[in-house]
Protein backbone atom coordinates (compact mmCIF):
# COMPACT_ATOMS: atom_id res chain seq x y z
CA UNK A 1 0.00 0.00 0.00
CA UNK A 2 0.96 3.24 -0.76
CA UNK A 3 -0.18 7.16 0.39
CA UNK A 4 -2.75 7.54 -1.97
CA UNK A 5 -6.26 6.88 -0.89
CA UNK A 6 -7.14 3.07 -1.85
CA UNK A 7 -9.00 2.24 -5.03
CA UNK A 8 -12.34 0.70 -5.25
CA UNK A 9 -12.86 -2.47 -4.58
CA UNK A 10 -14.46 -5.56 -5.55
CA UNK A 11 -18.11 -6.16 -4.70
CA UNK A 12 -19.40 -8.27 -2.24
CA UNK A 13 -22.49 -10.34 -2.74
CA UNK A 14 -24.47 -10.16 0.38
CA UNK A 15 -24.86 -6.14 0.74
CA UNK A 16 -23.86 -5.21 -2.46
CA UNK A 17 -21.28 -3.09 -1.55
CA UNK A 18 -17.50 -3.12 -2.48
CA UNK A 19 -15.08 -5.86 -0.79
CA UNK A 20 -13.17 -3.98 1.68
CA UNK A 21 -9.67 -4.85 2.91
CA UNK A 22 -10.88 -6.05 6.25
CA UNK A 23 -14.21 -6.59 7.87
CA UNK A 24 -13.48 -4.82 10.72
CA UNK A 25 -10.51 -2.59 11.53
CA UNK A 26 -9.95 -2.44 15.70
CA UNK A 27 -8.38 1.02 16.57
CA UNK A 28 -6.11 0.11 20.46
CA UNK A 29 -4.70 -3.04 21.79
CA UNK A 30 -6.01 -2.53 25.48
CA UNK A 31 -8.36 -4.86 27.13
CA UNK A 32 -11.41 -4.41 24.24
CA UNK A 33 -9.50 -4.34 21.55
CA UNK A 34 -8.05 -7.90 22.50
CA UNK A 35 -11.54 -9.17 23.11
CA UNK A 36 -12.92 -7.60 20.04
CA UNK A 37 -10.21 -9.72 17.80
CA UNK A 38 -10.77 -12.84 19.35
CA UNK A 39 -14.96 -12.78 19.73
CA UNK A 40 -14.89 -10.82 15.82
CA UNK A 41 -12.13 -13.66 14.50
CA UNK A 42 -14.33 -16.88 16.29
CA UNK A 43 -17.47 -15.52 14.55
CA UNK A 44 -15.41 -15.62 11.02
CA UNK A 45 -14.83 -11.96 10.05
CA UNK A 46 -11.01 -10.49 8.58
CA UNK A 47 -10.28 -8.23 11.89
CA UNK A 48 -7.07 -6.41 12.71
CA UNK A 49 -5.65 -4.67 15.39
CA UNK A 50 -3.86 -1.27 15.28
CA UNK A 51 -1.89 -0.10 18.09
CA UNK A 52 0.61 3.11 18.64
CA UNK A 53 2.03 1.74 21.57
CA UNK A 54 4.86 -1.39 21.29
CA UNK A 55 2.71 -3.80 22.77
CA UNK A 56 -0.89 -4.85 24.00
CA UNK A 57 -2.14 -3.90 27.78
CA UNK A 58 -3.75 -0.43 26.81
CA UNK A 59 -3.52 1.97 29.73
CA UNK A 60 -1.48 -0.46 31.29
CA UNK A 61 1.13 -0.26 28.54
CA UNK A 62 1.87 3.33 29.14
CA UNK A 63 1.01 4.03 32.68
CA UNK A 64 4.25 2.27 34.63
CA UNK A 65 4.86 4.80 37.24
CA UNK A 66 5.67 3.99 40.39
CA UNK A 67 2.91 2.37 42.94
CA UNK A 68 0.71 2.09 39.25
CA UNK A 69 -2.12 -0.54 40.80
CA UNK A 70 -5.55 -1.05 39.34
CA UNK A 71 -8.51 0.61 42.34
CA UNK A 72 -10.38 -2.69 41.29
CA UNK A 73 -10.34 -5.91 42.73
CA UNK A 74 -7.55 -8.27 40.79
CA UNK A 75 -10.43 -11.44 40.95
CA UNK A 76 -12.80 -8.79 39.35
CA UNK A 77 -10.86 -6.69 37.14
CA UNK A 78 -10.28 -9.13 34.94
CA UNK A 79 -11.98 -11.26 32.06
CA UNK A 80 -15.04 -13.49 32.48
CA UNK A 81 -15.84 -14.75 28.41
CA UNK A 82 -13.61 -18.02 29.12
CA UNK A 83 -13.80 -20.03 31.95
CA UNK A 84 -10.62 -21.79 31.91
CA UNK A 85 -8.73 -18.53 31.63
CA UNK A 86 -10.48 -17.26 34.57
CA UNK A 87 -9.67 -20.40 36.70
CA UNK A 88 -6.52 -20.77 35.45
CA UNK A 89 -4.57 -17.50 36.15
CA UNK A 90 -3.23 -16.31 39.61
CA UNK A 91 -3.55 -13.08 41.02
CA UNK A 92 -1.55 -12.84 43.75
CA UNK A 93 -2.66 -9.48 45.56
CA UNK A 94 -6.02 -8.39 46.53
CA UNK A 95 -5.03 -4.73 43.88
CA UNK A 96 -2.75 -6.38 41.24
CA UNK A 97 0.11 -3.73 40.07
CA UNK A 98 0.68 -2.62 36.48
CA UNK A 99 3.11 -5.11 35.83
CA UNK A 100 1.08 -7.63 36.68
CA UNK A 101 -1.83 -6.79 34.55
CA UNK A 102 0.57 -6.28 32.17
CA UNK A 103 1.27 -9.51 32.11
CA UNK A 104 -2.30 -11.12 32.24
CA UNK A 105 -2.83 -8.99 28.98
CA UNK A 106 0.29 -10.61 27.35
CA UNK A 107 -0.94 -14.04 28.68
CA UNK A 108 -4.42 -13.38 27.27
CA UNK A 109 -2.58 -12.17 23.31
CA UNK A 110 -0.71 -15.51 23.78
CA UNK A 111 -3.26 -18.12 24.72
CA UNK A 112 -5.85 -17.27 22.21
CA UNK A 113 -3.13 -16.87 19.65
CA UNK A 114 -3.99 -12.93 18.74
CA UNK A 115 -0.58 -11.43 17.39
CA UNK A 116 -0.63 -12.44 14.30
CA UNK A 117 -3.80 -9.98 13.98
CA UNK A 118 -2.38 -7.06 15.67
CA UNK A 119 -0.12 -4.45 14.42
CA UNK A 120 2.37 -2.65 16.89
CA UNK A 121 4.48 1.25 16.48
CA UNK A 122 1.17 1.99 14.71
CA UNK A 123 -0.65 5.37 14.45
CA UNK A 124 -4.05 5.67 13.21
CA UNK A 125 -4.37 9.11 12.02
CA UNK A 126 -7.44 9.28 10.21
CA UNK A 127 -10.50 7.51 9.26
CA UNK A 128 -13.10 8.81 6.22
CA UNK A 129 -16.11 7.26 5.94
CA UNK A 130 -16.11 6.60 2.41
CA UNK A 131 -21.04 6.76 1.50
CA UNK A 132 -20.65 5.52 -2.04
CA UNK A 133 -18.72 2.05 -1.04
CA UNK A 134 -20.20 1.83 2.64
CA UNK A 135 -16.55 1.47 3.94
CA UNK A 136 -14.03 3.26 5.98
CA UNK A 137 -10.55 4.51 4.32
CA UNK A 138 -8.00 4.76 7.37
CA UNK A 139 -4.75 6.26 7.42
CA UNK A 140 -1.64 4.60 9.30
CA UNK A 141 1.44 5.87 10.27
CA UNK A 142 3.66 3.34 11.23
CA UNK A 143 6.93 4.43 13.26
CA UNK A 144 9.62 4.58 10.76
CA UNK A 145 7.24 4.00 7.64
CA UNK A 146 5.35 5.08 5.06
CA UNK A 147 1.95 5.86 5.61
CA UNK A 148 -0.76 3.61 4.58
CA UNK A 149 -4.04 2.87 3.67
CA UNK A 150 -6.67 0.25 4.26
CA UNK A 151 -10.27 -0.41 4.25
CA UNK A 152 -12.70 -1.54 6.36
CA UNK A 153 -16.46 -2.56 6.55
CA UNK A 154 -15.99 -1.41 10.14
CA UNK A 155 -13.86 1.16 12.23
CA UNK A 156 -14.33 0.02 16.34
CA UNK A 157 -12.47 2.32 18.44
CA UNK A 158 -11.72 0.63 21.68
CA UNK A 159 -8.78 3.67 22.68
CA UNK A 160 -9.76 3.89 26.04
CA UNK A 161 -11.23 6.72 28.29
CA UNK A 162 -7.80 7.60 29.94
CA UNK A 163 -5.35 7.56 26.62
CA UNK A 164 -4.33 10.84 25.61
CA UNK A 165 -2.24 12.27 28.19
CA UNK A 166 -2.34 15.87 29.23
CA UNK A 167 0.50 18.09 29.40
CA UNK A 168 -0.05 21.62 31.00
CA UNK A 169 0.89 24.71 29.04
CA UNK A 170 3.10 26.10 31.40
CA UNK A 171 5.35 29.14 30.65
CA UNK A 172 8.65 27.88 30.16
CA UNK A 173 7.99 23.67 30.36
CA UNK A 174 10.54 22.78 27.65
CA UNK A 175 13.65 25.47 29.46
CA UNK A 176 14.03 22.52 31.89
CA UNK A 177 17.20 21.52 32.19
CA UNK A 178 16.50 18.10 34.20
CA UNK A 179 14.59 15.12 33.22
CA UNK A 180 10.74 15.15 33.17
CA UNK A 181 8.07 12.48 32.96
CA UNK A 182 4.59 12.08 32.37
CA UNK A 183 2.72 9.30 34.46
CA UNK A 184 0.60 8.16 31.54
CA UNK A 185 3.87 7.92 29.30
CA UNK A 186 6.42 6.35 31.58
CA UNK A 187 9.23 4.95 30.02
CA UNK A 188 9.78 1.53 29.94
CA UNK A 189 12.95 1.42 31.83
CA UNK A 190 13.20 1.84 35.69
CA UNK A 191 13.46 5.85 36.54
CA UNK A 192 15.45 5.76 39.91
CA UNK A 193 15.25 8.49 41.87
CA UNK A 194 17.57 8.31 44.16
CA UNK A 195 19.19 11.09 45.94
CA UNK A 196 17.32 13.61 43.46
CA UNK A 197 15.34 16.43 44.10
CA UNK A 198 11.94 15.69 42.70
CA UNK A 199 8.76 17.92 41.52
CA UNK A 200 5.54 16.61 41.30
CA UNK A 201 3.24 18.57 39.49
CA UNK A 202 -0.71 17.32 40.19
CA UNK A 203 -2.35 15.27 43.17
CA UNK A 204 -4.64 13.12 41.25
CA UNK A 205 -5.01 8.85 41.05
CA UNK A 206 -1.71 8.74 39.17
CA UNK A 207 0.32 11.48 42.02
CA UNK A 208 -1.71 10.11 44.90
CA UNK A 209 -0.41 5.90 44.00
CA UNK A 210 3.66 7.34 42.57
CA UNK A 211 4.21 10.27 45.30
CA UNK A 212 4.76 7.59 48.72
CA UNK A 213 7.03 5.31 45.91
CA UNK A 214 9.33 8.21 45.13
CA UNK A 215 9.34 9.97 48.66
CA UNK A 216 11.26 6.93 49.72
CA UNK A 217 13.97 7.40 46.98
CA UNK A 218 14.04 11.07 46.52
CA UNK A 219 16.46 13.08 48.34
CA UNK A 220 13.40 15.64 48.47
CA UNK A 221 9.99 15.94 47.03
CA UNK A 222 7.94 18.74 46.34
CA UNK A 223 4.47 18.09 45.63
CA UNK A 224 2.58 21.11 44.07
CA UNK A 225 -1.37 20.88 44.78
CA UNK A 226 -4.05 23.21 43.00
CA UNK A 227 -6.75 21.05 44.11
CA UNK A 228 -6.95 18.25 47.39
CA UNK A 229 -8.22 15.44 46.93
CA UNK A 230 -10.05 12.72 48.79
CA UNK A 231 -8.77 9.19 48.96
CA UNK A 232 -9.37 6.13 50.84
CA UNK A 233 -6.81 3.43 51.65
CA UNK A 234 -6.52 0.31 49.98
CA UNK A 235 -6.03 -1.83 52.61
CA UNK A 236 -4.10 -4.08 49.92
CA UNK A 237 -2.72 -7.44 51.02
CA UNK A 238 -1.75 -10.81 49.60
CA UNK A 239 -4.51 -12.72 48.47
CA UNK A 240 -4.76 -16.44 50.23
CA UNK A 241 -5.05 -19.70 48.68
CA UNK A 242 -7.98 -20.14 50.20
CA UNK A 243 -9.97 -17.39 49.60
CA UNK A 244 -9.13 -17.28 45.95
CA UNK A 245 -10.18 -20.88 45.76
CA UNK A 246 -13.62 -19.64 47.41
CA UNK A 247 -13.66 -17.60 44.45
CA UNK A 248 -13.11 -19.82 41.70
CA UNK A 249 -15.63 -22.32 43.08
CA UNK A 250 -18.10 -19.85 42.36
CA UNK A 251 -16.76 -17.64 39.93
CA UNK A 252 -19.41 -17.73 37.79
CA UNK A 253 -22.18 -17.10 39.65
CA UNK A 254 -20.48 -14.11 41.63
CA UNK A 255 -19.55 -12.42 38.15
CA UNK A 256 -23.39 -12.54 37.41
CA UNK A 257 -24.17 -10.92 40.92
CA UNK A 258 -22.32 -8.36 40.67
CA UNK A 259 -23.66 -7.57 36.96
CA UNK A 260 -27.12 -6.50 39.29
CA UNK A 261 -24.79 -4.09 40.80
CA UNK A 262 -24.17 -0.35 40.15
CA UNK A 263 -21.03 -0.48 39.63
CA UNK A 264 -20.65 -4.08 38.23
CA UNK A 265 -18.27 -5.01 41.36
CA UNK A 266 -19.21 -6.93 44.66
CA UNK A 267 -19.81 -4.26 47.82
CA UNK A 268 -21.65 -4.62 50.81
CA UNK A 269 -24.84 -2.98 50.08
CA UNK A 270 -25.22 0.64 50.94
CA UNK A 271 -27.47 1.38 54.16
CA UNK A 272 -30.63 3.65 53.19
CA UNK A 273 -29.18 7.30 54.38
CA UNK A 274 -26.55 8.84 56.19
CA UNK A 275 -29.15 11.31 57.55
CA UNK A 276 -31.24 8.58 59.07
CA UNK A 277 -28.60 6.78 61.02
CA UNK A 278 -27.44 8.59 64.29
CA UNK A 279 -23.58 10.46 64.46
CA UNK A 280 -22.33 7.08 65.93
CA UNK A 281 -23.99 4.10 63.47
CA UNK A 282 -23.12 6.84 60.30
CA UNK A 283 -19.23 6.49 61.97
CA UNK A 284 -19.62 3.21 62.90
CA UNK A 285 -20.20 2.74 59.11
CA UNK A 286 -18.01 4.53 58.00
CA UNK A 287 -15.04 3.19 59.80
CA UNK A 288 -16.06 -0.17 58.73
CA UNK A 289 -15.84 0.87 55.37
CA UNK A 290 -12.49 2.70 55.94
CA UNK A 291 -11.07 -0.71 57.25
CA UNK A 292 -12.27 -2.57 54.50
CA UNK A 293 -10.87 -0.51 52.16
CA UNK A 294 -11.25 0.47 48.56
CA UNK A 295 -14.11 2.07 46.49
CA UNK A 296 -16.51 -0.09 48.72
CA UNK A 297 -16.34 3.54 50.93
CA UNK A 298 -18.73 5.82 48.66
CA UNK A 299 -20.97 2.57 48.50
CA UNK A 300 -21.69 3.42 52.53
CA UNK A 301 -24.97 4.73 52.12
CA UNK A 302 -27.68 5.13 48.92
CA UNK A 303 -28.31 8.92 49.62
CA UNK A 304 -24.26 9.90 49.12
CA UNK A 305 -24.70 11.22 46.02
CA UNK A 306 -27.96 12.60 45.69
CA UNK A 307 -28.38 14.54 49.33
CA UNK A 308 -25.66 17.35 49.85
CA UNK A 309 -25.94 17.00 53.95
CA UNK A 310 -25.10 13.17 53.44
CA UNK A 311 -22.81 13.71 51.23
CA UNK A 312 -20.71 16.08 53.90
CA UNK A 313 -21.18 13.71 56.62
CA UNK A 314 -18.92 11.47 54.34
CA UNK A 315 -16.38 13.99 53.64
CA UNK A 316 -16.16 15.03 57.16
CA UNK A 317 -15.16 11.42 58.10
CA UNK A 318 -12.28 11.76 55.48
CA UNK A 319 -10.87 15.28 56.85
CA UNK A 320 -10.81 14.19 59.69
CA UNK A 321 -9.05 11.55 59.00
CA UNK A 322 -6.23 12.91 57.09
CA UNK A 323 -6.12 15.67 60.27
CA UNK A 324 -5.77 13.13 62.56
CA UNK A 325 -3.11 11.34 59.98
CA UNK A 326 -0.72 14.50 58.96
CA UNK A 327 1.39 15.57 61.50
CA UNK A 328 1.70 19.41 60.69
CA UNK A 329 -1.88 21.31 60.81
CA UNK A 330 -1.35 23.45 58.01
CA UNK A 331 -0.44 20.39 55.98
CA UNK A 332 -2.99 18.55 56.64
CA UNK A 333 -5.25 21.95 55.85
CA UNK A 334 -3.98 21.88 52.73
CA UNK A 335 -4.67 18.36 51.72
CA UNK A 336 -8.30 18.58 53.04
CA UNK A 337 -10.26 18.76 50.08
CA UNK A 338 -13.90 21.29 50.46
CA UNK A 339 -15.62 20.09 47.41
CA UNK A 340 -18.54 17.22 47.29
CA UNK A 341 -16.63 13.67 47.98
CA UNK A 342 -17.23 11.40 44.59
CA UNK A 343 -17.70 14.70 42.15
CA UNK A 344 -14.06 13.44 41.53
CA UNK A 345 -12.97 10.22 40.72
CA UNK A 346 -12.54 8.62 44.35
CA UNK A 347 -8.70 7.68 44.79
CA UNK A 348 -7.38 4.83 46.80
CA UNK A 349 -3.88 4.83 48.19
CA UNK A 350 -1.34 2.96 50.08
CA UNK A 351 0.04 5.39 52.93
CA UNK A 352 -0.53 8.83 50.93
CA UNK A 353 -1.32 11.27 53.48
CA UNK A 354 0.80 9.24 55.75
CA UNK A 355 4.05 10.65 53.03
CA UNK A 356 3.58 14.28 54.27
CA UNK A 357 4.82 13.50 58.09
CA UNK A 358 8.24 12.62 55.76
CA UNK A 359 10.62 15.13 56.50
CA UNK A 360 11.93 15.26 52.69
CA UNK A 361 8.55 15.77 51.26
CA UNK A 362 6.97 19.66 51.11
CA UNK A 363 3.68 20.57 50.19
CA UNK A 364 2.80 23.83 48.03
CA UNK A 365 -0.83 24.97 47.44
CA UNK A 366 -0.66 26.55 43.81
CA UNK A 367 -3.71 28.33 44.46
CA UNK A 368 -2.17 30.44 47.53
CA UNK A 369 1.17 30.23 45.26
CA UNK A 370 1.04 29.91 41.67
CA UNK A 371 3.51 28.71 39.45
CA UNK A 372 4.69 31.28 37.25
CA UNK A 373 6.84 29.40 35.41
CA UNK A 374 9.27 26.57 35.06
CA UNK A 375 12.63 27.71 34.54
CA UNK A 376 16.09 25.69 33.85
CA UNK A 377 16.75 24.70 37.11
CA UNK A 378 13.13 24.15 38.47
CA UNK A 379 9.76 25.52 39.01
CA UNK A 380 9.39 29.26 39.85
CA UNK A 381 6.21 30.27 42.80
CA UNK A 382 4.66 33.31 43.44
CA UNK A 383 5.07 36.47 42.68
CA UNK A 384 8.68 37.32 41.12
CA UNK A 385 8.61 40.71 43.09
CA UNK A 386 7.13 40.12 45.97
CA UNK A 387 8.03 36.92 47.72
CA UNK A 388 8.29 34.65 45.08
CA UNK A 389 10.59 31.78 45.13
CA UNK A 390 12.03 29.03 42.59
CA UNK A 391 12.14 25.35 44.15
CA UNK A 392 15.05 23.66 42.47
CA UNK A 393 14.49 20.33 41.18
CA UNK A 394 16.72 17.62 39.08
CA UNK A 395 13.51 16.17 37.93
CA UNK A 396 9.89 17.08 37.28
CA UNK A 397 7.14 14.48 36.89
CA UNK A 398 3.26 15.89 35.26
CA UNK A 399 0.90 13.31 37.19
CA UNK A 400 -1.69 16.15 35.27
CA UNK A 401 -3.94 13.14 33.85
CA UNK A 402 -5.36 12.70 30.59
CA UNK A 403 -7.95 14.44 28.20
CA UNK A 404 -10.59 11.87 29.51
CA UNK A 405 -12.89 9.73 27.41
CA UNK A 406 -13.06 12.27 24.02
CA UNK A 407 -9.08 13.43 24.18
CA UNK A 408 -7.90 10.25 21.42
CA UNK A 409 -11.09 10.55 19.48
CA UNK A 410 -11.11 13.74 18.46
CA UNK A 411 -6.81 13.85 17.87
CA UNK A 412 -7.87 11.31 15.11
CA UNK A 413 -8.99 12.62 11.72
CA UNK A 414 -12.39 11.20 12.04
CA UNK A 415 -14.63 12.26 9.41
CA UNK A 416 -18.33 10.79 8.62
CA UNK A 417 -20.70 11.73 6.28
CA UNK A 418 -20.09 14.72 4.26
CA UNK A 419 -17.01 14.91 5.84
CA UNK A 420 -18.04 15.97 8.59
CA UNK A 421 -15.22 15.71 11.29
CA UNK A 422 -16.14 13.70 14.46
CA UNK A 423 -14.26 17.07 16.40
CA UNK A 424 -16.42 19.36 14.92
CA UNK A 425 -19.66 17.18 15.54
CA UNK A 426 -18.50 17.19 19.39
CA UNK A 427 -17.44 21.02 19.11
CA UNK A 428 -19.84 21.40 22.28
CA UNK A 429 -19.62 18.57 23.82
CA UNK A 430 -20.10 14.82 22.85
CA UNK A 431 -23.05 13.36 21.55
CA UNK A 432 -23.62 9.38 21.22
CA UNK A 433 -26.13 6.64 21.45
CA UNK A 434 -25.59 4.80 24.44
CA UNK A 435 -21.80 5.71 23.92
CA UNK A 436 -21.53 3.21 21.29
CA UNK A 437 -22.22 5.05 17.80
CA UNK A 438 -22.64 8.69 16.48
CA UNK A 439 -25.50 9.70 14.26
CA UNK A 440 -23.43 10.90 10.58
CA UNK A 441 -20.57 8.18 11.37
CA UNK A 442 -22.02 4.98 10.20
CA UNK A 443 -20.03 1.55 10.78
CA UNK A 444 -18.20 3.42 13.62
CA UNK A 445 -18.58 1.96 17.08
CA UNK A 446 -16.91 3.43 20.33
CA UNK A 447 -15.75 1.05 22.92
CA UNK A 448 -17.11 2.66 26.60
CA UNK A 449 -17.68 5.89 24.38
CA UNK A 450 -18.69 8.74 26.49
CA UNK A 451 -22.53 8.32 27.32
CA UNK A 452 -22.06 4.82 28.64
CA UNK A 453 -21.03 3.35 32.33
CA UNK A 454 -17.49 3.03 31.39
CA UNK A 455 -15.50 5.08 34.36
CA UNK A 456 -17.83 4.94 36.88
CA UNK A 457 -17.97 0.90 36.86
CA UNK A 458 -15.32 -2.21 36.95
CA UNK A 459 -14.23 -1.39 33.57
CA UNK A 460 -13.86 -5.54 32.66
CA UNK A 461 -16.97 -6.45 32.76
CA UNK A 462 -18.28 -2.91 31.06
CA UNK A 463 -15.67 -3.58 28.36
CA UNK A 464 -16.98 -6.75 27.77
CA UNK A 465 -20.70 -6.24 27.75
CA UNK A 466 -19.94 -3.60 24.63
CA UNK A 467 -17.59 -5.76 22.82
CA UNK A 468 -20.19 -8.70 22.49
CA UNK A 469 -23.11 -6.37 22.23
CA UNK A 470 -21.09 -4.57 19.08
CA UNK A 471 -19.91 -8.00 17.76
CA UNK A 472 -23.59 -9.59 17.84
CA UNK A 473 -24.66 -6.75 16.24
CA UNK A 474 -22.07 -7.06 13.72
CA UNK A 475 -22.61 -10.65 13.05
CA UNK A 476 -26.69 -9.64 12.69
CA UNK A 477 -25.92 -7.36 10.01
CA UNK A 478 -24.73 -10.30 7.99
CA UNK A 479 -27.12 -12.11 8.53
CA UNK A 480 -29.73 -9.74 7.44
CA UNK A 481 -27.59 -9.09 4.04
CA UNK A 482 -26.75 -5.21 5.38
CA UNK A 483 -23.30 -3.85 5.05
CA UNK A 484 -24.38 -0.45 7.29
CA UNK A 485 -25.71 1.16 10.61
CA UNK A 486 -25.85 4.55 11.79
CA UNK A 487 -27.50 6.13 14.84
CA UNK A 488 -30.58 7.95 13.90
CA UNK A 489 -30.41 11.53 15.13
CA UNK A 490 -33.68 11.21 16.93
CA UNK A 491 -32.05 8.19 18.97
CA UNK A 492 -29.69 9.70 20.22
CA UNK A 493 -30.82 13.24 21.36
CA UNK A 494 -33.19 11.37 23.90
CA UNK A 495 -30.22 9.00 25.34
CA UNK A 496 -28.32 12.48 25.32
CA UNK A 497 -31.29 13.89 26.79
CA UNK A 498 -31.47 10.85 29.73
CA UNK A 499 -27.45 11.01 30.03
CA UNK A 500 -28.26 14.56 31.09
CA UNK A 501 -30.68 13.94 33.17
CA UNK A 502 -29.19 12.15 35.46
CA UNK A 503 -26.61 13.84 35.93
CA UNK A 504 -28.18 16.28 37.04
CA UNK A 505 -29.72 14.78 39.24
CA UNK A 506 -26.44 13.66 41.14
CA UNK A 507 -23.94 15.58 42.93
CA UNK A 508 -21.02 14.17 40.37
CA UNK A 509 -21.54 17.06 38.05
CA UNK A 510 -21.30 19.53 40.74
CA UNK A 511 -17.38 20.36 40.90
CA UNK A 512 -14.52 21.19 38.34
CA UNK A 513 -13.28 16.98 37.17
CA UNK A 514 -12.21 15.21 34.16
CA UNK A 515 -15.45 13.55 34.44
CA UNK A 516 -16.93 17.26 32.62
CA UNK A 517 -13.77 17.79 30.92
CA UNK A 518 -12.80 20.84 33.52
CA UNK A 519 -9.05 19.38 33.29
CA UNK A 520 -8.74 20.24 29.83
CA UNK A 521 -8.84 24.21 28.58
CA UNK A 522 -11.51 25.14 26.18
CA UNK A 523 -13.42 21.73 26.36
CA UNK A 524 -16.95 21.64 26.74
CA UNK A 525 -18.09 21.14 30.27
CA UNK A 526 -20.15 18.08 29.70
CA UNK A 527 -20.63 14.79 32.16
CA UNK A 528 -19.68 12.66 30.08
CA UNK A 529 -20.53 9.23 31.95
CA UNK A 530 -24.00 7.36 32.03
CA UNK A 531 -24.53 7.62 35.89
CA UNK A 532 -27.34 5.13 35.28
CA UNK A 533 -25.43 2.23 36.61
CA UNK A 534 -24.36 -0.71 34.63
CA UNK A 535 -27.59 -2.88 35.43
CA UNK A 536 -29.66 -0.49 33.99
CA UNK A 537 -27.43 0.50 30.64
CA UNK A 538 -26.90 -3.14 29.96
CA UNK A 539 -30.79 -4.19 30.06
CA UNK A 540 -31.87 -1.01 28.06
CA UNK A 541 -28.91 -1.95 25.51
CA UNK A 542 -30.31 -5.51 25.57
CA UNK A 543 -33.75 -4.56 24.34
CA UNK A 544 -32.47 -2.06 21.65
CA UNK A 545 -30.43 -5.09 19.77
CA UNK A 546 -33.90 -7.34 20.66
CA UNK A 547 -36.05 -4.83 18.80
CA UNK A 548 -34.02 -5.27 15.80
CA UNK A 549 -31.81 -2.43 16.98
CA UNK A 550 -34.16 0.36 17.53
CA UNK A 551 -32.89 3.62 17.11
CA UNK A 552 -30.24 2.80 14.22
CA UNK A 553 -31.19 3.11 10.43
CA UNK A 554 -29.89 -0.60 9.01
CA UNK A 555 -29.01 -0.70 4.71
Amino acid sequence: MNDAAPAAAPTSRASGLPTPDLDTLIVGAGFAGLYLLHRLRGAGFRARVYEAGGGVGGTWYWNRYPGARCDVESMSYSYQFDEALQQDWEWTERYAVQPDILRYANHVADRFALWPDMRFDTRVAAAHWDEAAGLWRVRLEPAGGAPEWVTARFCIMATGCLSTANLPDIQGRDSFRGATYHTGRWPHEEVDFTGLRVAVIGTGSSAIQSIPAIAKQAAQLTVFQRTANYSVPAQNRPLGAAEVAAVKADYRALREEAKTRFGCFLVDLPRPSALADSPEARTAEFERRWETGGLTFMASYEDLLYDTAANETAADFVRAKIRATVDDPETARKLMPTNVIGCKRLCVDTGYFETYNRPNVRLIDIVERPIRAIVEAGVAIGDADNGGEEIEADAIVFATGFDAMTGTLKRIDIRGRGGLALREAWEAGPRSYLGLAVNGFPNLFTITGPGSPSVLTNMMPSIEQHVEWVSDCIEALRGRGAGVIEAERAAQDAWVAHVNELADASLRSTCSSWYVGANIPGKPRVFMPYIGGYPAYAARCAEIAAAGYEGFAIR
